[in-house]
């Protein structure tokens, strides 16, 4: 007795000190003032006397769950570019803490995870155009978004809805993975001109610098860009058009209907485009409609559905600075997307599952032959006439694709760090039929792509860190691995004064396929290579952020190296025939420093500013006495100086804003045509002015001038974009 007695007291203690001690569940949701969930905020229980009890993240939805044995506490949330916020513990009723955006509101990423996560915590180089941003903008076209982003160069052959290029850090203009919704737009061989797509009815635009090809695979060499379309979020339909036009003889009309009914959601919208340019048959016109659609299935999935087209055709008279127009020539493009998706929370684990189409038809036609010209340009007389030749092509492009994501939370909710693994498998089914209809000739080739990926993430107080790799089977070159790793240190979190000092670093690898041309074509003047290896990058990046005057300006300095290898060339193999063959023999290695600046001193006054020096340099050449291509010179149509400066201000009713854009001189060149030849091309600055008053709180005046002090410039060589040009309208919202 003596010994059992004793043990039974005892256990009775821990029963009944157990009982009193037993964890009171807090569970909650963090979001914004908007009531949009706020991901992976740092959420943590204090006790009355101030010492914290546990520590958590919230997840990619915002929810959070934490263990405490009492509710004698208060609950904070905090995350960088957010005002902190606290709420009382309450046992067994939800929780919202609702965080007020800083001066400098921070970004929530998609593309440089696959999920959604601060900026702050991803080690991404990025730049994220909100719906105000757009709205702001007033840029109908991407390409024209695009210009103001650190380390972008846009190349654009001549005025609205012509061949519009990026290249990013050094690389080549098919080294972007273009994204809708997660939908892929290249074309196979990662070939995509941003020529008539639109910033209609976007709710956001992603642009993630670095190689990126263990999340999204083949042209993921240089950057990701993603478009995101607008959803429903009202239970009152919400009605937004626009109107304007001005000189150029253009006018554009915009419209779009959304709202919101429980979980479900839906957006439609559509708008046209055209106008002429400063050269006879410059015309561009364009249609865009697009449809986000969000069905609940059940309590825990959701189906959605998203389509979008855009249908542009454009005159193409050619280098109109060398000489006289061609007067008949026209490009048409037809793009449309369409997909289903369904999204899946389960617990710890959600799962999403999607299916696409994306289709382009673009034809290229000039069916007269106009008479010979010399050309002259700049004091000089071409050393030959310049001759037009007719032709007319279509080619018709499909790319099916198939995605399956499992997001997986590992480890304990309050364990004071957060982990996440994601699984990807993706396929791809690509389709070129490209027709020669002068000749009378057809040549259609298919390919199938299959990738599978692993990625974890784990974040921590100070710091994230996130790595993983891909495994991708092409039916061109075979199997490629591609890694990705990223780690982010908080060295000084935000204080009274002096915001957050943030360290980060990352390196990836990237790989992209040979075109369906560089593969399969049968012409002896270009034949193509069934052996080719994937093009590849390697990229890698160290960088500072620092935020300060209490959250109201940040400065981001970023030094990147890329090294772009087995670049595929066209090599001569008989030059008595003029014989040349696809080959991986180029290599070229791009370094540089990116410097970002953006403040807002009050309220009602927000400035951007970037500037990117690029060193880049071809290191290996098939001609490598070649003076453009050669060894050793600079990489072709890359600046070494460019930036940016983009200044909003919002005074009551009144809005305006002014953005610089600046390119410096870069290797360009004339192709022979003049003597001595032109090589150079001595860049540009631009300007363009914005603005807009609130008449009643449904109608706003606009007006938008582009090219403000009318500069006269040709990007490329021999074509001439806009001068002044001027728009004015009316923006609707009821």
């Amino acid at each position: 007795m003596s010994v059992r007695l004793p043990f039974i007291v005892l256990v009775a203690l821990c029963v009944h000190g157990g009982a009193v001690a037993a964890p009171v569940p807090l569970a909650g949701i963090v979001v914004d003032q908007s009531g949009r969930a706020v991901p992976r905020a740092r959420v943590r229980i204090v006790e009355a006397d101030g010492t914290e009890a546990s520590s958590g993240f919230a997840d990619e939805a915002g929810r959070f769950a934490l263990a405490h044995d009492t509710t004698a506490c208060r609950v904070e949330a905090s995350l960088t570019g957010f005002e902190p916020a606290t709420a009382p513990c309450a046992a067994g009723a939800p929780i919202q803490i609702t965080l007020a955006v800083a001066p400098l509101e921070a970004s929530v990423l998609v593309s440089a995870t696959r999920t959604e996560a601060p900026a702050s915590q991803t080690g991404a180089s990025a730049t994220v155009f909100t719906a105000a941003d757009l709205v702001r903008a007033q840029k109908p076209l991407v390409a024209d978004l695009l210009a103001a982003t650190p380390g972008a160069m846009v190349v654009r052959s001549g005025g609205p809805g012509t061949v519009a290029s990026l290249f990013v850090r050094g690389g080549e203009s098919d080294y972007n993975k273009i994204l809708i919704d997660g939908v892929p737009l290249n074309e196979p061989g990662g070939t995509y001109y941003l020529s008539n797509l639109t910033t209609e009815n976007l709710d956001r635009v992603e642009v993630v610098r670095g190689a990126y090809s263990s999340l999204f695979g083949s042209d993921a060499m240089g950057s990701v860009v993603q478009l995101f379309t607008r959803r429903g979020a009202t239970r009152r339909p919400a009605v937004a058009a626009q109107i304007d036009g001005g000189t150029y003889g253009t006018l554009h009309a915009s419209g779009n209907l959304s709202g919101a009914a429980g979980r479900a959601d839906y957006s439609l919208g559509g708008a046209r485009w055209r106008g002429d340019s400063r050269v006879p048959n410059s015309r561009f016109e364009n249609t865009t409609f697009n449809a986000n659609v969000g069905v609940p299935l059940g309590a825990d999935a959701t189906l959605r559905v998203v389509a979008r087209g855009d249908r542009g055709r454009v005159g193409t008279p050619g280098q109109t600075a060398f000489g006289r127009p061609d007067l008949d020539a026209f490009f048409e493009r037809h793009d449309s997307i369409g997909s289903v998706s369904v999204d899946q929370q389960i617990g710890r684990l959600r799962q999403r599952a999607t299916y696409s189409i994306a289709a382009s038809s673009q034809q290229s036609t000039d069916l007269a032959a106009d008479p010979p010209f010399r050309a002259a340009y700049a004091g000089r007389t071409a050393r030959f006439p310049s001759s037009d030749f007719t032709y007319d092509s279509l080619t018709r492009l499909r790319r099916r694709h198939a995605s399956y994501q499992a997001d997986i939370q590992l480890g304990d909710a309050d364990a004071g760090s957060r982990h996440l693994l994601t699984l990807l498998a993706d396929w791809d089914g690509e389709r070129a039929d490209v027709a020669d209809r002068m000749f009378g000739t057809r040549t259609i080739n298919t390919r199938g792509n299959f990738g599978v990926a692993a990625q974890q993430q784990m974040l921590w107080r100070r710091v994230s860190v996130a790595f993983g790799g891909r495994l991708e089977r092409n039916a061109s070159f075979g199997v490629a691995a591609v890694p990705r790793a990223s780690i982010v240190y908080v060295a000084r979190e935000s204080g009274p004064s002096l915001g957050s000092t943030q360290l980060e670093a990352s390196i990836g690898s990237g790989i992209k396929e040979p075109t369906m041309l560089e593969s399969f074509s049968a012409s002896p003047f270009f034949l193509g290579n069934p052996d080719l290896e994937p093009e590849r990058s390697r990229s890698v990046e160290i960088g500072i952020r620092q935020r300060f005057a209490r959250d109201r300006a940040s400065v981001e300095l970023t030094w990147f190296h890329n090294r772009y290898r087995d670049v595929i060339t066209l090599v001569t193999t008989d030059p008595s025939t003029f014989a040349a063959q696809f080959s991986n023999v180029g290599e070229t290695r791009a370094r540089g420093i990116e410097l970002g600046f953006e403040t807002r001193p009050v309220d009602a006054l927000r400035l951007r500013a970037g500037y990117t020096w690029l060193d880049s340099r071809i290191v290996r050449s098939e001609r490598p006495d070649d003076a453009l291509f050669g060894l050793g010179r600079e990489a072709f149509r890359r600046p070494r100086h460019s930036g940016f400066v983009d200044a909003s201000l919002a005074a009551g009713r009144l809005g305006a804003g002014l953005l610089g854009t600046f390119v410096g001189s870069f290797v360009d060149s004339d192709f022979g045509l003049f003597d001595p030849p032109l090589t150079r091309n001595p860049g540009h600055a631009l300007w363009d002015a914005r603005l807009s008053l609130t008449l009643t709180p449904r109608l706003t005046a606009i007006m938008n001038v582009d090219n403000l002090t009318g500069r006269d410039y040709s990007e490329p060589l021999g074509y001439q974009p806009l001068l002044r040009a001027v728009r004015a309208g009316v923006r609707l919202g009821f």
